[in-house]
């Protein structure tokens, strides 16, 4: 079984109420679970979330949501909480709520890589980014054999020799084998995750093995007004939109 869990908290300190503000005719929420859903590969989907007006939208839509603890510090405990009650899960699928234009076919691709490559914990796509100085992206080095080396906010690797080099970023999509999911969920966060503000570093501080691979297209968290507008722009034009 391949469990989807969708982590997804009403309130946000850069975009009020974001997961229900609308695009398309659709709230950002709705838009991610009509995506998870459309995935080939994935057996459930659950919205996994603190806020009743949110669990009553999804459920308007078909879709099934949970109320988790109110005393979660982030999303990753909050699917956590969720995915123990699913014993005979294979692999739980990390999918942030803020992403409307997430691909499933990315999700479908992460599920195949982690099943070939059951030697990772913890599997994530990456892309080439021409944005690499941007902070608010997350940076991904990786070895020839696909092990995540280090995420940043900085633009790594450092160009010393000014060749060119491509520069990647990652994807909100997350395959998680269930005891590294609830290991991590359980880790306080160390010395480089509290320097970055990147919840992962966690993982590798704690020797968890992380594998990536580059996906086939791109999307994009919600996270400010700007990226909100772009949604806007693009959702009419986006293949996947015609599917629901």
């Amino acid at each position: 079984m391949i469990l989807a869990l969708i982590p997804s908290r009403l309130n946000s300190k850069r975009l009020e109420r974001k997961p229900l503000l609308i695009i398309d005719g659709l709230p950002i929420i709705i838009h991610t679970l009509k995506r998870v859903q459309l995935s080939k590969k994935v057996d459930k989907v659950i919205v996994c979330t603190d806020s009743d007006e949110i669990k009553k939208i999804v459920e308007m839509h078909g879709g099934e949501a949970v109320i988790t603890s109110p005393k979660h510090r982030n999303g990753t405990e909050r699917i956590a909480e969720i995915s123990r009650k699913y014993k005979k899960a294979k692999l739980i699928i990390d999918v942030q709520g803020d992403e409307p234009l997430v691909d499933p076919k990315d999700i479908d691709d992460v599920i195949k890589f982690h099943k070939q490559n059951k030697n990772f914990d913890i599997v994530l796509p990456m892309k080439k980014t021409r944005n690499a100085d941007d902070k608010s992206l997350i940076k991904v080095v990786s070895s020839e054999k696909n092990k995540v080396l280090y995420f940043s906010r900085a633009k790594i690797p450092f160009n010393y020799k000014e060749k060119n080099i491509n520069y990647f970023k990652d994807l909100s999509v997350i395959s998680f084998k269930p005891q590294a999911l609830n290991k991590f969920s359980k880790m306080k966060p160390g010395v480089l995750e509290k320097t970055e503000g990147i919840e992962l570093l966690r993982a590798l501080e704690n020797n968890l093995v992380i594998g990536t691979f580059e996906a086939k297209s791109s999307s994009f968290g919600v996270n400010i007004k700007q990226d909100l507008l772009r949604a806007i722009n693009e959702m009419p034009k986006n293949k996947v939109r015609r599917l629901y």
